[in-house]
């Protein structure tokens, strides 16, 4: 098989409707467009959510919440999946975005302590809970934050 082989199923496909064409073709001289009026004219139609200038839908809605553009978003991984992780004594972002745990390394990542961990790592990110910070610990582990 060639890409350029490749044809859609037949009948799948219609062709264009072409507008202003003569009376004959069924959609000529107002070209399916009616007479007159705003939706007959060039560029005319209203914008989403236009509703003819009764208030519209997102005006008459009460406002709820605040959502604050300084806010940190982390990206959350847990003990058990530094389980997953073999023989790594040193967990960085770019180890965890090595393996494929986290996408990227430009986000902030929080560990949390959901999950045991068995080996003593030396753990640098962003974030860590108390809970994985006393595991790790507990582990004769390290936690350092970046």
């Amino acid at each position: 098989m060639n890409p350029g082989n490749i044809k859609p199923a037949p009948g799948s496909r219609k062709a264009a409707r072409r507008v202003g064409r003569g009376p004959s073709s069924g959609s000529g001289k107002t070209s399916g467009k009616g007479h007159k009026g705003q939706k007959a004219r060039s560029g005319g139609s209203v914008r989403p959510g236009f509703e003819g200038g009764q208030m519209p839908m997102q005006r008459r809605l009460p406002k709820r919440g605040f959502r604050n553009i300084f806010r940190k978003e982390f990206a959350v991984l847990n003990l058990k999946d530094l389980e997953r992780l073999g023989d790594v004594s040193e967990i960085t972002p770019d180890v965890l975005a090595e393996k494929r745990l986290v996408r990227g390394t430009a986000q902030s990542i929080k560990l949390l302590g959901e999950g045991e961990i068995t080996r003593p790592v030396t753990v640098r990110l962003h974030a860590v809970s108390g809970s994985a910070r006393e595991k790790i610990t507990a582990a004769g582990g390290k936690v350092e934050e970046i």
